[in-house]
C-alpha cells in the first residue's frame, strides 16, 4: 500500500507537469529534463522520482491537458444552446493548438498512442467532441452530412494557416469559414 503524498511533493509535482507543458508547448521535445527542473526550481531527482523518463513526464502532461479538455466539452455540452457550444470548442481546440503548436508537432512525431490513453472516457477529447457535434447537429445548427473526420480536417487545415507564424487574424477568418460552411441550411 502506497503512502500520500507529502503536501510539498504534491505542490513539486503540479509545479513540474506546469513548467513542462510551458516547455513542450513552447520548445517540443527538445527541453531538457535538466531545464525542465531547473524552470521549476526543483533538483532533477525530483523530477526523476515523479516521472521516471522524460517520455513519463510528456505523457502526464498530455494526458492532463486531454482531461481539461474534455472538462471543457463536457461543460459546454451542458450549455442551452448547442449549435454555439459546438462553435465555441471547435474555436478552443484551434486556440489550443496554435499555443501548443510545439506539443502538437512533437506528438507527431514522438510515437505516442492516444488511442491506449484516450480508452478512458476522461482523456477521449474526439469522443467528447463527436458529442458535442451529434448535439449540435440533433438540434439543426450543424450540417447533417458532417462527421466527426470532417471536424478533424477542418482543424488541421486551420492549424496549417498558421504553421510557421502566428495570425489571429487568418485564424479570426478561417473560423469565420468554418462556422459558415458547417452551418446547416435553414429552409
Amino acid at each position: 500500500m502506497s503512502r500520500p503524498m507529502r503536501a510539498d511533493a504534491q505542490r513539486n509535482r503540479a509545479r513540474v507537469l506546469e513548467v513542462a507543458a510551458e516547455a513542450f508547448a513552447a520548445e517540443g521535445l527538445s527541453v531538457s529534463v535538466h531545464e525542465i527542473a531547473r524552470r521549476a526550481g526543483v533538483g532533477t531527482g525530483t523530477v526523476s522520482r515523479h516521472f521516471p523518463t522524460k517520455e513519463a513526464l510528456f505523457r502526464a502532461v498530455l494526458l492532463n491537458r486531454m482531461e481539461q479538455v474534455v472538462q471543457r466539452a463536457n461543460a459546454l455540452a451542458e450549455g442551452e444552446d448547442a449549435g454555439e457550444a459546438f462553435f465555441v470548442f471547435f474555436s478552443f481546440m484551434v486556440e489550443e493548438g496554435a499555443a501548443n503548436r510545439g506539443v502538437v508537432d512533437a506528438l507527431a512525431g514522438a510515437g505516442y498512442d492516444f488511442q491506449a490513453d484516450a480508452a478512458e472516457s476522461k482523456y477521449d477529447v474526439m469522443e467528447a467532441w463527436r458529442r458535442l457535434l451529434d448535439h449540435a447537429q440533433q438540434a439543426g445548427a450543424i450540417r447533417a452530412d458532417v462527421d466527426i473526420a470532417d471536424v478533424k480536417a477542418l482543424l488541421a487545415g486551420c492549424l496549417d494557416r498558421e504553421r510557421h507564424t502566428a495570425d489571429p487574424a487568418a485564424r479570426a477568418r478561417m473560423l469565420a469559414v468554418v462556422r459558415a460552411g458547417l452551418r446547416a441550411e435553414r429552409p
